[in-house]
C-alpha cells in the first residue's frame, strides 16, 4: 500500500495598502509554491506568514510592529508543540524600516523590500536551514518580473496586472520614490503575454497598475518605446478582454507639453473596452502648496485637462485625491482647494489630512498646521465631496447601465456585478450569467452599492461600449474571485425625484467604499478589494 504524501505547508500572506500590494501578495503565493506552500486563511496552523506592508499612511509602522506582536505569541505556541513559523516582512515598510525591524523584532525571520520578490525562494530556502534575521532591501540590477515565475492562481474574472513601478516625481509628502524606487515599465510583450494568461484564466476585467502608471513608457513589440495608450490598444484586441482599467495617474503624464502621454486621452474615446473612469490624483487646488507639493503642474492645468477627457468621453467619471493641511497652507490656499473641488465635480473623493512621512521634505518643512486646523478643513472638504457624490449618485438612477456581473449576491438569487465606473451593482439574476455584461435599470443607490433590474423588455437600452463575449460565460464554478464578496443590503426603493438643479457633469457612478488604503487597524487578505496609492 502506498503511504500518502505529507501535507503540504501552508502559507499566509496578510496585505496592507495599494492594488499593488495585492498583486505582490499574489506573485510571492506563485514565487513559494514550488517550495511546497500553499495559501490559507489560518494563522494558527501557518508554516510561514508574510506581512505585506505599506507605508503611506501615518503610524504604518507601529502598526506593523502591532501584529508582528501577536505572531510572536502564535510562533512560540507552535515551537512549543516542535513546530515551526517563518516570519517574514515585505513590502515598503520592510524596506524603509530595514535592519530596525530585525533589531525590533528579532523573531521575525526576513525582511525583504517590494523589488526583491523573486529572491524570496532563496531566503525561505535559506530560513527553513536555521538561518535567522535575513534581510534584503536593495534595488537589484536585474528586473524582478523577468525572473519570477508565471502565475499559476487564478485571479477570477477581474484581475490586477502590474505594468510600472517606482516614482520619479518626488512629491513633497510621499514615501514611494525612497521605497519602489525609480520609475520601471515592463515591456509590452511581458505585459500582453500576462494578460493573455490571465483572460485564458478566466479574467473579463484587467485592471493595470503603476505608482505612476500613465508615466508607462515600454519596449513595445516593435522595438520602439511605446507609450500607455499605445499598450491599451494592443490589450483591446485581447478576444474575450472585456474591460480595462488603470490606476494611479498622475496629471503631469498626460500632459503633452510636459512629455506626458496625450493619445491616452484619445484612447478613451476609441476603445470600447476602456473604462469611463479614471483617478486623477490632484491633492489641492492652491498653485502654491501645488508648488510646495512638487506636483508640477498647476491647477488650471488640471482643469483643463479634465475638459479635454470629458469632451472625448462624456460619461467619463473622475475620482481624486486630496490632502489638506500640507505645512503652509493657509484658509486661502484651502479655499482654493474647496473652488476646485466645486469646479471639477468628483464620483468620488478620496481626502486626508497631511501627516508627516519620516524622510520626506514636508515632514521637516517648519509651517506645520496645527491638528485643529487640520481637522477643520477636512470635514468641511469630505462634506462636499459627499454632496458631491450624493447627487452624483441620484443622478444615475433610472438610467440602463451595462454590468458586468461577478459572483451571487448575499441574498438568494442575488447576483453582484461591477459598473463601468467600479461600483458594485446587485439584481435578481440567475447565476449561470457570472462573466456576461448585461444592461440593468438602476433603481436605487444605496451608501455602498447599486441595486438594478433588467429593463423592460420594450425599452431600448443605450448601445453598451464593451466588448462582447465571446466565448461562454463561466457557470458557478468559475474560479473564485480574488476579492472580498460584498455584502450590501437589500435592494431599496427609487430615491425620490432632486428638486435642485441637475448635475452638470454626467459622468455616471455610484458611491462606493473608498478604495485607497487598507482600513488603519485591519490587514487585508490577498485579493480583498483595495484602495489605490496615492500619485
Amino acid at each position: 500500500m502506498t503511504a500518502a504524501p505529507e501535507p503540504g505547508k501552508r502559507l499566509v500572506v496578510r496585505t496592507w495598502g495599494c492594488q499593488m500590494n495585492v498583486y505582490d501578495s499574489a506573485r510571492i503565493a506563485d514565487v513559494l509554491a514550488p517550495l511546497g506552500y500553499a495559501t490559507t486563511d489560518s494563522v494558527e496552523t501557518a508554516d510561514m506568514v508574510v506581512l505585506n506592508t505599506c507605508h503611506i499612511r501615518e503610524k504604518a509602522s507601529e502598526k506593523v510592529f502591532s501584529e508582528l506582536g501577536r505572531l510572536r505569541r502564535i510562533k512560540r505556541a507552535r515551537a512549543a508543540e516542535g513546530k515551526r513559523m517563518i516570519i517574514a516582512v515585505a513590502g515598503c515598510v520592510a524596506q524603509a524600516e530595514g535592519a530596525a525591524i530585525l533589531e525590533r523584532a528579532p523573531f521575525v525571520d526576513i525582511v525583504l523590500g517590494p523589488q526583491t520578490t523573486h529572491r524570496l525562494p532563496a531566503l525561505v530556502r535559506r530560513a527553513e536551514a536555521g538561518e535567522r534575521a535575513l534581510l534584503d532591501t536593495e534595488f537589484p540590477a536585474e528586473d524582478k518580473f523577468d525572473s519570477l515565475p508565471e502565475a499559476t492562481l487564478p485571479q477570477g474574472l477581474t484581475a490586477f496586472l502590474t505594468v510600472q513601478e517606482g516614482c520619479d516625481k518626488f512629491c513633497s509628502f510621499c514615501v514611494v520614490p525612497y521605497t519602489r524606487g525609480a520609475e520601471y515599465s515592463r515591456p509590452a510583450a511581458s505585459v500582453l503575454a500576462e494578460a493573455r494568461r490571465l483572460v485564458a484564466q478566466g479574467a473579463r476585467e484587467i485592471t493595470l497598475l503603476g505608482q505612476n502608471v500613465n508615466a508607462w513608457a515600454g519596449e513595445g513589440l516593435d522595438g520602439r518605446t511605446w507609450r500607455l495608450s499605445r499598450l491599451i490598444r494592443a490589450l483591446a484586441e485581447i478576444e474575450g478582454l472585456a474591460r480595462i482599467r488603470y490606476t494611479t495617474s498622475h496629471p503631469r503624464d498626460f500632459m503633452a507639453d510636459h512629455g506626458g502621454d496625450a493619445d491616452l486621452i484619445a484612447a478613451h474615446r476609441d476603445i470600447p473596452a476602456l473604462m469611463p473612469f479614471v483617478h486623477l490624483p490632484v491633492q489641492s487646488g492652491s498653485d502654491r502648496i501645488l508648488r510646495a507639493m512638487n506636483r508640477r503642474h498647476t491647477a488650471a492645468e488640471y482643469l483643463r485637462l479634465v475638459e479635454a477627457l470629458r469632451a472625448a468621453r462624456p460619461d467619463l467619471a473622475l475620482s481624486s485625491d486630496f490632502i489638506v493641511g500640507h505645512p503652509g497652507e493657509t484658509e486661502a490656499d484651502f479655499a482654493a482647494t474647496l473652488a476646485l473641488v466645486r469646479e471639477v465635480g468628483f464620483a468620488q473623493a478620496f481626502s486626508f489630512k497631511f501627516s508627516a512621512r519620516p524622510g520626506t521634505p514636508a515632514a521637516e518643512a517648519r509651517d506645520q498646521v496645527d491638528e485643529a486646523t487640520k481637522d477643520a478643513r477636512l470635514h468641511e472638504l469630505q462634506a462636499l465631496l459627499r454632496e458631491q457624490q450624493a447627487r452624483f449618485n441620484a443622478s444615475l438612477v433610472g438610467r440602463v447601465v451595462p454590468v458586468l456581473l461577478l459572483e451571487p449576491g448575499r441574498h438568494p438569487g442575488q447576483m453582484v456585478g461591477r459598473s463601468p465606473w467600479l461600483q458594485p451593482v446587485h439584481a435578481t439574476l440567475p447565476a449561470t450569467l457570472a462573466g456576461e455584461i448585461v444592461p440593468l435599470r438602476i433603481t436605487a443607490s444605496l451608501p455602498n452599492s447599486l441595486a438594478a433590474e433588467p429593463p423592460a423588455p420594450a425599452a431600448s437600452a443605450p448601445p453598451m461600449r464593451e466588448a462582447p463575449y465571446h466565448h461562454p460565460a463561466p457557470a458557478a464554478s468559475a474560479p473564485p474571485m480574488r476579492e472580498a464578496p460584498y455584502h450590501h443590503p437589500a435592494p431599496a426603493a427609487s430615491a425620490p425625484p432632486m428638486r435642485e438643479a441637475p448635475y452638470h457633469h454626467p459622468a455616471p457612478a455610484a458611491s462606493a467604499p473608498p478604495m485607497r488604503e487598507a482600513p488603519p487597524d485591519a490587514p487585508l487578505r490577498a485579493g480583498q478589494p483595495l484602495r489605490a496609492s496615492a500619485a
